[in-house]
C-alpha cells in the first residue's frame, strides 16, 4: 500500500501563486570547489536571492535548502516543517519561501489549509534547468517591449564602446499588475532600473530609459541629468543599472576631443607657456606643421574649435587622445543604447542571460554531484 501522503500531494495541482522573478548576477564561478556550502551560496548569491556573499552558511535561505529540500526535495514540506527542521520563525519561513516561488526554484501544493512546497523537479539541476527556460521566455518578451521602444540609428555604434568589463546583472519579471502605472514605467521597474523596490517610486528610470532608447549619439552623465531635471547621483545610480544589465555601454565622445583640446591647450598656454606647451604638453610629439600650427593659433588668439579639430585632423584618434591627457583634460565619455536598434540591443542581453543561466546550471548539477557522492 502506497504510504498516506503520496497520493494526496501527487494529486494536487502545483500552483504558480507568484508573478515570476528573478535577478540574475554575474558571479566568479567557484572553479573547481566540490564542498556543497560553497556551491550553493553561489548559487542563491547569483539568483539574487540573498544581499551578501562570502560563504555565510548560517543563513535562513541557506539553512531552508541545506537542512530541508537538498536532502527531500519532494517531501512536501509545511511551514511547521521547514520552522522545526530549521529552527525559523513562521514569518521568516514565509518570507524566504516567497522568494523561492517568485523565482520559480519551488513549486506549492495546496492541501486544504496546508501548504506543502516542493523543490521543482526532485533536484537542484532540474529545478534550476525549469528556472531557466522559464527566464528565458519572460526576458525575450520583455526585451520584445524594450525592443519597440529603441530608434534605430546609423550613426549610434559608430564608434566602438570602450566598457570596463563591468558584471551583469539583470532583473527578470514577467508583466504583473500596472497599479496606477503606464506599461514603460513597469519595464524599467522589471528590468531592475528602479532597484530592488517592486513598486513605482520615481520617473526617473522609465524617462531615462525613453530619453537613451531614443539618442542617436552618446550622452554624458551631466547633460542627461540637465534633460532629466534629477542629480548626477540619481541619474548615475539608474545609468550603472542599465549598464550592467547590458542595454547600455560607455563610449568615448571623440566629437567632443577638439573642444576640450582647444580648452586645455589656451589654459595651459597663458599659465605656462610655449615652452612648457612643446615640451610636457606634449605638443613636441606632434608632427612639425600641427604642432606649429596649435601655438601659432594660441599666442595670435587666432584659435577656436573648429580650426583645432582642421589643425588636428590628420593625427589619429589615439595620438589626440594622448594629447588630450598631457593638457591636463581627460576624454570625455558618454552612454547609448547597446545596439544599432532594439533588435541588436534584445540579443546582446539576451546573450549575456543566456550565459549567466548556463554557468547556474553548471553550478547546480555540480551540487546535486557532490550532494550525492559517497
Amino acid at each position: 500500500m502506497a504510504l498516506p501522503d503520496e497520493p494526496r500531494l501527487l494529486s494536487l495541482a502545483i500552483r504558480a501563486d507568484a508573478v515570476f522573478s528573478l535577478r540574475l548576477t554575474e558571479r566568479p564561478m567557484p572553479t573547481g570547489s566540490r564542498d556543497t556550502g560553497v556551491l550553493l551560496d553561489w548559487l542563491l548569491d547569483s539568483m539574487g536571492l540573498v544581499r551578501r556573499s562570502g560563504g555565510d552558511e548560517t543563513g535562513a535561505l541557506h539553512r531552508i535548502m541545506r537542512d530541508a529540500f537538498l536532502p527531500e526535495p519532494l517531501r512536501g514540506w509545511d511551514s511547521k516543517e521547514l520552522g522545526d527542521q530549521t529552527g525559523l520563525s513562521n514569518t521568516g519561513i514565509h518570507h524566504q519561501m516567497t522568494k523561492l516561488r517568485e523565482c520559480g526554484l519551488v513549486a506549492t501544493q495546496v492541501d486544504g489549509k496546508w501548504h506543502r512546497h516542493i523543490l521543482r523537479g526532485g533536484s537542484m539541476t532540474s529545478a534550476v534547468t525549469l528556472v531557466e527556460s522559464q527566464a528565458t521566455a519572460i526576458l525575450g518578451l520583455r526585451l520584445s517591449e524594450l525592443a519597440q521602444m529603441v530608434e534605430t540609428s546609423e550613426t549610434r555604434m559608430t564608434i566602438e564602446a570602450e566598457d570596463d568589463g563591468v558584471p551583469f546583472s539583470i532583473r527578470i519579471a514577467e508583466q504583473g499588475p500596472l497599479e496606477g502605472e503606464d506599461r514603460t514605467s513597469a519595464l524599467a521597474r522589471d528590468l531592475g532600473i528602479a532597484g530592488d523596490s517592486q513598486k513605482p517610486s520615481s520617473e526617473l528610470p522609465r524617462d531615462l530609459m525613453v530619453e537613451l532608447c531614443a539618442g542617436h549619439q552618446p550622452i554624458t552623465l551631466l547633460a542627461l541629468s540637465e534633460r532629466l531635471t534629477e542629480s548626477r547621483g540619481r541619474v548615475s545610480t539608474a545609468v550603472e543599472r542599465m549598464r550592467s544589465a547590458g542595454l547600455i555601454e560607455r563610449a568615448p565622445m571623440i566629437d567632443r576631443i577638439a573642444q576640450d583640446i582647444f580648452s586645455g591647450l589656451l589654459r595651459q598656454f597663458d599659465a605656462r607657456g610655449e615652452d612648457w606647451l612643446m615640451s610636457r604638453g606634449g605638443l613636441g610629439r606632434l608632427e612639425g606643421p600641427v604642432s606649429a600650427a596649435l601655438v601659432t593659433g594660441a599666442s595670435k588668439g587666432s584659435l577656436n574649435i573648429d580650426r583645432v579639430r582642421e589643425i588636428l585632423s590628420p593625427v589619429p584618434i589615439s595620438d589626440q587622445r594622448v594629447l588630450l591627457n598631457t593638457l591636463g583634460g581627460r576624454m570625455p565619455y558618454g552612454f547609448r543604447m547597446s545596439g544599432s536598434d532594439g533588435a541588436a540591443v534584445s540579443a546582446r542581453v539576451m546573450r549575456k542571460a543566456e550565459q549567466t543561466l548556463r554557468r547556474i546550471r553548471t553550478v547546480a548539477s555540480r551540487l546535486d554531484e557532490a550532494l550525492h557522492s559517497p
